[in-house]
């Protein structure tokens, strides 16, 4: 599926849709000089020209360029300022919108008041290589795939378990401080990779070489939140700037002389791919942060929130920019469409993110969508069109690698993040599938015994938290199940650790693998917060409206109660990616007690005679059974599933086999679960 803008990008320096033309838009370019800080030097200056294709599109051919082969260029785009929110209209020098890399090392001249440090872009950098412009790190250094396995050998979408990961880090210093940083792309592959070692946190012993901690925990899809490039010091990196381009400062670990956004970010999903993760990106699309358009053509891109503009609205609910600048999904023209190459009506804003969808699907070869506040997106049409396109670009990458074209929609999803779970974005096809924020909810009231708010008993509680068709779900691919998320201030939304100490509960570990049981056993796609595998706890303070500021500090793995929650998850994790009795929806209660004072719920998943059934006993009370050390002591389940000729039993949680005696008349514990996988 070609991609008309990323494509003559190859040949000429291209920018799409300037505002103001006279005077015309320049290209400024240079080699960058080594110092601290790096500098400007050798630079030209040429004028774009509208292209003969279509008016909107302003470039100027490579080959008029001065370009010497081999070489590599930063540049920016010179132009007359058009926000309509400053008081003056200068000349200035502007990131591409389509950059495919970024350096912040070099910034734009100030250009003065009442502009300021915000408005100095940082340059774009290309390579000149073999009479083409090629995406390159600004070292010069260039992705390579050799190696990297097809689309088909990943996992399809009823079999996996996310790792939602943040890169925003922290250990414990040499005084015993708290030391907060980023996790470099790096650093990312050295929990994948057991002979690679960590960048950015030497000494943290998950990622020293040896250690593959994402491979040993088992899960096998990576969602990176924003790996797009963002002018924030990440956090968790949500302020994107430059949307086609990988984030600076992932790309630059800590003593390197230079970034290598761009073959790090590829070297990793390699490297993901060959152990069969799947890499999934998070967009964010309703707003934008310091992106070059609030210069080149605001008006065109953008709405600024609390300007009154109608698009800062959505059927009378009014859209959150968190700082940025809304992106303008409804105002539609004809114009050159960088898709196509055509002339045609469009929506320009829809069309540049369709765009910036294609980069990352073609060159970084992600395996997963998650669209981040479609609320504040606005416009339910384009949040279908985006899903469609992925899909169409998913299936032009499948077959360009010689999959077998029957497995493609199995193993590619966009899911879309609206915490009031509108079902009507997935039964109308605009999206996949959407975060399921009831499940966070109701496991939070099941783990403190307690009925969730909107249900009318415990029971219906578990039964919805288990079966997420109850909730209207058709299908468990459709509903992202999570424990926690980043998401983590404001009331009951913290890490689980820290939720259960403010509710008063001391002793966690048993409540923490019990709520575990609960997502890699319910219908739906689970996923897994970074840390939540290990319990980890807040570091730093976390109140509303401070959004992701909590870092995750992998050294606490090495904790002993918490190596014991990370092998029990780890145990779970293995489980629900091979298991085919958690991959298919059925779902049965075979058994509820709620006599003297239990809490106890049974639940089978899988089809009778067709899959190895999986059977979990969660005991959600106090009671115990009596001396429950005792051998003889039983707890009983009736209806236990007949167990056919060949088959037998084991007890997942404590990797052993069950004797044919003990099969459902196990004795139970406090706040526990035991998942019994038929096997044989």
């Amino acid at each position: 599926m070609i991609c008309d803008l990323l494509e003559r990008k190859k040949t000429h320096f291209v920018l799409w849709r300037p505002r103001v033309t006279a005077p015309p838009p320049r290209l400024i370019i240079g080699k960058l000089r080594p110092g601290n800080p790096p500098t400007f030097a050798q630079e030209g200056a040429f004028a774009l020209h509208r292209s003969g294709k279509d008016k909107d599109l302003w470039e100027i051919a490579v080959t008029e360029c001065q370009l010497a082969e081999g070489e590599t260029y930063h540049y920016w785009f010179e132009v007359t300022d058009s926000n309509p929110y400053q008081s003056i209209h200068p000349r200035i020098r502007c990131t591409d919108p389509a950059a495919l890399t970024v350096d912040w090392r070099l910034l734009a001249p100030a250009v003065g008041h009442p502009f300021g440090a915000d408005d100095r872009d940082p340059a774009g950098v290309i390579k000149f290589q073999d009479g083409r412009l090629t995406a390159c790190d600004p070292g010069g250094e260039t992705a390579d795939w050799q190696g990297d396995p097809g689309p088909e050998t990943l996992p399809p979408n009823n079999s996996l378990v996310i790792y939602e990961l943040p890169t925003a880090w922290t250990r414990l210093g040499q005084r015993g401080n708290v030391e907060i940083g980023i996790g470099s792309f790096r650093d990312v592959l050295a929990l994948v990779k057991r002979e690679v070692g960590p960048a950015n946190f030497s000494g943290t012993a998950a990622l020293e070489p040896g250690e593959a901690h994402l491979i040993d925990l088992g899960c096998n899809a990576l969602e990176l939140l924003p790996p797009a490039d963002s002018f924030v010091d990440r956090e968790w990196g949500y302020a994107t700037s430059n949307y086609f381009a990988p984030d600076h400062d992932l790309g630059f670990p800590a003593n390197h002389l230079s970034p290598t956004p761009t073959t790090d970010l590829v070297d990793l999903v390699k490297a993901c791919h060959q152990n069969g993760i799947r890499v999934w990106t998070d967009v964010v699309m309703a707003f934008a942060t310091r992106y070059p358009y609030q210069n080149i053509n605001f008006l065109d891109f953008n709405v600024q929130a609390g300007a009154g503009d109608p698009e800062e609205y959505d059927q009378g609910r009014k859209r959150d920019g968190f700082g940025g600048d809304l992106f303008k999904y409804n105002f539609r023209t004809k114009a050159y469409d960088p898709l196509s190459g055509a002339t045609m009506p469009l929506y320009p804003a829809r069309a540049l993110m369709t765009a910036h969808l294609t980069r990352w699907m073609q060159d970084f070869r992600v395996d997963g969508i998650r669209m981040d506040s479609v609320p504040n997106i606005g416009n339910w049409d384009f949040v279908q069109e985006f899903k469609d396109a992925a899909r169409r670009l998913w299936q032009a990458r499948w077959q360009q690698q010689g999959a077998d074209p029957g497995g493609a929609d199995s193993r590619f999803l966009v899911v879309g993040e609206d915490l009031a779970v509108p079902l009507a974005l997935v039964k109308q096809h605009r999206l996949d599938g959407l975060w399921n924020e009831n499940f966070k909810r109701m496991v939070r009231y099941a783990i403190l015994g307690q009925n969730d708010e909107k249900e009318p008993s415990f029971e219906w509680t578990i039964r919805k938290l288990i079966d997420c068709r109850l909730l209207g779900f058709e299908d468990g691919a459709q509903a992202i199940n999570y424990v926690t998320s980043h998401d983590v201030e404001g009331f009951r939304n913290e890490r689980l650790f820290n939720f259960l100490n403010n509710n008063g509960i001391v002793h966690t570990e048993k409540r923490i693998k019990l709520a575990f049981v609960c997502l890699l056993t319910a219908v739906g796609i689970p996923m897994i917060f970074a840390g939540e595998e290990f319990a980890d706890q807040h570091d730093l303070p976390v109140k509303q409206p401070q959004k992701q500021a909590d870092p995750v500090n992998f050294d606490r793995r090495e904790d002993d109660w918490r190596r014991r929650v990370f092998d029990y998850v780890s145990r779970l994790v293995k489980l629900r990616t091979t298991s085919h009795a958690l991959a298919v929806n059925d779902v049965r209660f075979i058994h509820v007690d709620f006599n003297e004072g239990k809490r106890v719920l049974v639940w089978q998943r899988g089809r009778l005679g067709i899959d190895n059934l999986v059977v979990v006993v969660a005991n959600f009370s106090d009671f115990e059974t009596a001396n429950p050390f005792d051998p003889r002591s039983e707890y009983v389940v009736p209806n236990w599933p007949h167990t056919p000729p060949g088959k037998r039993w084991r007890e997942i949680t404590q990797s052993r086999d069950v004797p044919w005696e003990w099969v459902g008349r196990e004795p139970i514990f406090p706040w526990e679960a035991k998942v019994y996988a038929m096997v044989g």
